[in-house]
């Protein structure tokens, strides 16, 4: 379990501090996906990389497990939008990068799995500009699983996608989580992708970024979601609840 109490971050210095979160406090529970929606600048990203250990100046507490957040002790998989592939590296490099840099042997057989489930067991010898952005962000999916995070961090990673794309790595993503159950924060700006990725979402507030509600996601996990007439009423519910929130602030 994640436990956030009185999380408050400001940016800047002396007098011309700017508040980018104001006292946040959440536990989020192992084994879901909280998917994170709000507005720009609204302090999501500083939210995570808080989570990621990237982040330190900040007051409140942040545990992971009861223990503070530590990148060298604990297992934390981090996506980007820019999936954060090294040039001079191939797929398979890239792929097991998470899991060499914390002395994590190798277990062939799952890296295997993890490639194969991806579809990109044919590209490991390539390099990421040889690939598109959607097999781009396949390689950093597989790095993230194969490193078997407890926690997995994901800052907007499908938004540079086309809407195909986008869809068909949502699906992929949420394909392989199942089978393992990791912890995941998920930031996005999408409604859509919020409601379709995550068990629950996290409604932060205008800048400076507060939890203004957090919804058990009633649509999780029900087959061929995007056809359902359930999916459409939530997501236009929530549309309307965003847009009276944040007409408040």
């Amino acid at each position: 379990m994640i436990s956030v109490k009185e999380l408050s971050v400001a940016y800047g210095e002396n007098q011309q501090l700017t508040p980018a979160l104001d006292k946040v406090t959440i536990e989020i529970d192992s084994g879901q996906i909280y998917t994170f929606i709000g507005p720009s600048g609204c302090g999501k990203s500083t939210f995570l990389y808080i989570l990621a250990g990237i982040l330190r100046d900040y007051q409140g507490i942040v545990t992971i497990d009861g223990k503070p957040v530590d990148p060298q002790k604990q297992r934390i998989g981090l996506i980007l939008q820019n999936y954060g592939l090294l040039p001079w590296k191939n797929v398979y490099q890239n792929a097991i990068l998470g899991a060499k840099i914390k002395d994590q042997p190798a277990d062939e057989p799952y890296v295997r799995f993890i490639f194969q489930q991806l579809g990109i067991e044919d590209l490991l010898g390539r390099y990421p500009k040889e690939l598109s952005g959607g097999q781009q962000q396949r390689v950093a999916i597989a790095r993230a699983f194969i490193l078997k995070p407890d926690l997995l961090l994901m800052d907007e990673p499908f938004s540079a996608l086309d809407a195909i794309t986008r869809e068909e790595i949502q699906d992929l993503f949420l394909k392989i989580w199942k089978q393992h159950q990791v912890t995941t924060v998920f930031i996005t700006h999408s409604v859509d992708e919020a409601l379709y990725l995550g068990s629950k979402i996290v409604v932060f507030s205008p800048a400076p970024g507060k939890i203004i509600e957090v919804i058990d996601n009633p649509c999780f996990q029900l087959e061929n979601l995007r056809a359902r007439d359930e999916y459409y009423r939530m997501s236009k519910q929530l549309r309307k609840m965003l847009s009276e929130e944040w007409s408040k602030q």
